[in-house]
């Protein structure tokens, strides 16, 4: 069974849509690239933020003076 054959819409180049692929359906591998970049540094931001906010609500509902 062969690949769909696609156009990126960044760069028109065409390429393979492989089960896998990391990124968009219509980019190319190439242009996919500096999105999945992004998108970790995403999550280790996300991460951080996520865990402070579990902080100040279990402040908020756990502090001893109310």
């Amino acid at each position: 069974m062969a690949f769909p054959i696609k156009v990126c819409v960044i760069c028109k180049e065409e390429f393979e849509l492989k089960p896998g692929k990391p990124g968009f359906a219509n980019r190319c591998p190439t242009c996919s690239e500096p999105e999945a970049e992004v998108e970790q540094s995403k999550g280790h931001t996300d991460r951080e933020a996520n865990a402070a906010r579990r902080d100040a609500m279990r402040n908020l509902l756990y502090r001893k003076d109310s």
